[in-house]
């Protein structure tokens, strides 16, 4: 402390013209010098600390520890700073506390070791720091606020797309489904006009020749056209019965009428109808073992089924043909089969031959509407049954339908 009294002068000389706060300590931690911007800074009166402990400076929380801090840094006799990351702090002499940055520079005066220690005020760094550690949780925030607002209405965009793609799907399969509809259509008028118009051509000619045979002898030709005409009148019912059966399988409304009835009744007035329809040379073989049998089934949908698919074997056969009906029964079930000679089914054409309004690549200038089949396995799927077929292109098909029948009853 007397060395520096000795050399008051020199040392406020320069002490004044530092910028910060300056403190002098010997190695019992005394403060020895001080500056007028230290003076002010720790809020005392010039002299004021010369002599007093350098604990007066540091608030209480931190004291503990301190002397141990400060007597092996003089072991060490390094130049370093304090706090450099984190923040010390100084007690004024009001007892407030402010935020301080210290730098430590040891030296030796005649013998005698000293830290000058240069303090730096960090009031206003600290409040500028805490504005701007304010301002940062601000903007993170307002960031995190419009993050998830952007994740919302990115969120949102995503499912009004979805939601639109599903719309436009769904308005696709609905202008598909439209323009199969009128395919449709167009193809069921374009059927029924020509099924239509054939029958009724052949009914109008045989009506005009009857009209010209008025003569006896002429009986013969006249039953001819007159079997022609009730032949006619019979497909073109067949094809409004097949038409309403539509309408009813679609509606839901076919009701099935279950009753007892013999099984070679309806097989003998379907083949009798049917040989009308025989082509020259063309033989249906009848099954022999259904004499005095009793079924019970719907008789419509039986007589139906029979009809429908001796029909197509009668019209896709060709002439010197035989056509058999097999019939057998199996654990409460019949098993028909309608077996033909006639030009068969092209296998790519097979997985199509029950859908509504499909012919056949090799059957499309014969006659018909392409729903008979259709009905026929509609109706067999309702009753709990099964319809399917082998076929040969140019060899002939065989189409098979189990149906139950409840018990068989033998007369």
């Amino acid at each position: 402390m007397r060395v520096f009294a000795k050399n008051n002068n020199i040392f406020k000389l320069l002490s004044e013209a530092v910028s910060e706060g300056l403190l002098v300590l010997n190695r019992e931690r005394s403060i020895v010098a001080t500056n007028r911007k230290a003076d002010r800074m720790f809020g005392y009166h010039r002299e004021e600390l010369i002599g007093q402990p350098l604990h007066m400076l540091i608030p209480d929380p931190f004291k503990k520890g301190h002397d141990k801090h400060f007597d092996e840094y003089f072991k060490m006799h390094k130049t370093r700073k304090m706090a450099v990351e984190g923040c010390l702090f100084g007690e004024r002499k009001n007892q407030e506390q402010f935020p301080i940055k210290v730098s430590l520079n040891p030296f030796n005066i005649y013998d005698n070791d000293y830290v000058l220690a240069l303090v730096f005020d960090q009031t206003e760094i600290s409040k500028r720091d805490f504005k701007i550690k304010e301002l940062n949780e601000h903007l993170e925030k307002k960031i995190r606020s419009r993050t998830l607002e952007l994740s919302e209405t990115v969120a949102m965009l995503k499912k009004e797309i979805k939601r639109r793609k599903e719309a436009e799907k769904k308005i696709k399969i609905a202008l598909q489904q439209q323009q199969e509809l009128n395919a449709l259509k167009t193809k069921f008028l374009s059927l029924v006009s020509h099924e239509f118009k054939t029958p009724l051509s052949g009914i109008l000619t045989s009506a005009t020749l009857v009209g010209k045979y008025k003569g006896a002898k002429e009986q013969e030709k006249r039953d001819k056209h007159l079997k022609t005409i009730i032949a006619e009148v019979r497909h073109l019912n067949g094809i409004l019965t097949d038409f309403l059966s539509i309408e009813r399988l679609e509606k839901g409304k076919e009701i099935y009428k279950f009753k007892e009835f013999s099984l070679s009744k309806v097989l003998n007035e379907v083949v009798y109808n049917a040989n009308m329809q025989l082509k020259k040379g063309q033989h249906i073989n009848y099954p022999q073992n259904i004499d005095d049998v009793l079924i019970y089934q719907d008789e419509k949908i039986v007589t139906l089924i029979i009809t429908n698919l001796l029909y197509n074997a009668i019209k896709y056969s060709p002439e010197d043909s035989d056509i058999d009906i097999l019939i057998d029964f199996e654990k409460g079930n019949m098993i028909l089969k309608i077996k033909d000679q006639g030009i068969g089914i092209p296998e790519k054409d097979e997985k199509h031959i029950f859908e509504r309004y499909f012919r056949a690549a090799n059957a499309l200038l014969n006659q018909g509407t392409g729903i008979g089949l259709n009905i026929i396995k509609s109706h067999i799927d309702n009753l709990k049954g099964e319809v399917y077929f082998t076929s040969k292109e140019n060899k002939g098909s065989t189409f098979t339908v189990e149906l139950p029948i409840g018990a068989i009853i033998n007369t």
